[in-house]
């Protein structure tokens, strides 16, 4: 039986890309919308945080600005954003994109009182430009909404299909988790996700749970209680 009444799940820009690997893709769109009106079947209020790594990804730009980079990746979050509410619209599931960076002519700006309002009258509110600060990535901006709108839990679809102490793409033998404590990941130093983003949800006691965004069906089989991926808390 599902236990959450109000979530946020993080997706990355790279599922929406599909088969193409960069920008925007029917087929990746679909696939993610597909995902999604099963949880609104569920019953579950649904707030969505949309990267932005299948345009751009400031912390990797060496020869720009930082603060310029970031917010270069905050406006690539808003593309996919409005990809994706355009998806759900096609899909009968209402919606409502919400910035943090002021850009009315596109969508409306995140003013906590409405999203609480939209997320009660059973609206996907996707949150798009980041935490709208440079220097801080979506998976803190997951972490912060989450946080804001009191959510029982961050699902996060990731490249990795769960946390390791190391890499397994060059490590055979990294050691995988079932579940791990926020102390243990930013005492290790473990790169799964963005340690101020770890370090609030421990304050906050906001569980979080990894797994991978090409696991068939991910979200609504957690909802229903499958076990796969990590779940970190405190």
């Amino acid at each position: 039986m599902n236990k959450y009444k109000r979530i946020v799940l993080k997706v990355s820009g790279e599922a929406l890309a599909g088969t193409n690997n960069h920008g925007i893709a029917n087929d990746g769109v679909v696939a993610v919308v597909k995902e999604i009106k099963q949880v609104v079947e569920l019953g579950v209020q649904l707030g969505v945080v949309v990267g932005g790594g299948n345009f751009w990804r400031g912390r990797t730009c060496e020869d720009m600005n930082r603060a310029t980079a970031d917010y270069i990746g905050m406006m690539g979050t808003v593309m996919n954003g409005l990809a994706l509410g355009e998806g759900l619209t096609a899909a009968g599931i209402k919606n409502k994109v919400v910035s943090s960076l002021a850009i009315d002519k596109v969508c409306e700006t995140y003013f906590l009182p409405n999203v609480n309002k939209y997320l009660e009258e059973g609206y996907v509110v996707i949150f798009v430009g980041g935490t709208g600060s440079p220097f801080f990535s979506t998976d803190t901006c997951a972490s912060l909404r989450a946080c804001e709108i009191g959510a029982d839990a961050v699902f996060c679809a990731k490249a990795i299909d769960a946390v390791y102490d190391s890499d397994p793409a060059t490590n055979p033998n990294a050691i995988r988790y079932d579940d791990i404590t926020f102390d243990k990941i930013i005492a290790d130093n473990l790169k799964v996700l963005d340690l101020t983003s770890v370090a609030m949800c421990r304050e906050y006691d906001m569980p979080v749970v990894v797994y991978s965004k090409d696991e068939p069906n991910g979200i609504i089989r957690l909802l229903s209680g499958e076990k796969f991926g990590t779940i970190i808390h405190k």
